[in-house]
């Protein structure tokens, strides 16, 4: 057996051990549901007071933060609806069949106090960087919540392991689907899309989280729109099936 086969048949094996059930599930719902009891369902008791936070009083007048409520929302929904719900979830279904849709549901239902976690410890870590701009993540409460030796290790790993992921599950999966389909439709050569795609996300990164905040304020309603009515006609065309 060569290096490249041997190497495949590692990967294969901690891909199954990774994404397995005795690991993946146990983190992903064990997790949640903890969490959930921990806060007292809160991502229950407070979704309508949330989602008015949000969406209709958007800012609070004098709080800290480089960008609204709503800007935030968005932001965060940016990088939630896209790809991986179209091609992972009919992937999903193809596998496992229609009860991968059951877990999808549970694994949201109780990820909601996950996800509520994450934002609470980003914001409660944030830092103000040299620009006088609002920085926090993963990588900032690993570090100052933990704290000590294992705090900045951790906070580490997670940086350099959220940059090789963007090549892998991020950012290129994205890019060559856009880039695929854009050949597809009107016979774009996909290296062309990818420039022009490279530089718009440049200009917007550059600019800071503001930046960011406008663009996904103005983009995600639409997206999110044309997705509901994209998957709407879908299901209609396809009634009989």
């Amino acid at each position: 057996m060569g290096f490249t086969e041997t190497l495949q048949e590692a990967l294969d094996t901690i891909s199954g051990i990774v994404w397995g059930p005795w690991l993946l599930i146990p983190l992903l719902v064990g997790t949640g549901l903890y969490l959930t009891i921990r806060l007292g369902g809160l991502q229950f008791l407070k979704l309508i007071p949330a989602l008015n936070l949000g969406l209709f009083k958007r800012k609070d007048a004098g709080s800290e933060g480089d960008i609204s409520q709503f800007q935030a929302l968005t932001t965060a929904l940016a990088a939630t609806v896209g790809t991986g719900n179209i091609v992972g979830v009919a992937t999903a279904i193809g596998i496992g069949g229609p009860g991968a849709l059951f877990w999808m549901w549970v694994t949201g239902l109780v990820g909601m106090a996950s996800k509520y976690s994450e934002a609470f410890l980003a914001v409660r870590f944030r830092a103000t960087d040299a620009a006088g701009e609002k920085s926090g993540g993963p990588q900032y409460y690993l570090q100052h919540g933990i704290g000590g030796w294992f705090g900045k290790t951790l906070a580490l790993m997670f940086a350099i392991f959220a940059v090789l992921a963007c090549f892998g599950i991020g950012n290129m999966t994205q890019g060559n689907a856009i880039a695929s389909n854009v050949e597809g439709s009107w016979g774009v050569p996909t290296w062309a899309t990818g420039v022009v795609l490279a530089i718009m996300t440049l200009v917007v990164l550059l600019r800071g989280i503001t930046s960011i905040g406008r663009v996904t304020a103005g983009l995600v309603p639409v997206m999110i729109i044309l997705y509901v009515l994209g998957g709407l006609w879908i299901l209609i065309a396809n009634f009989e099936a």
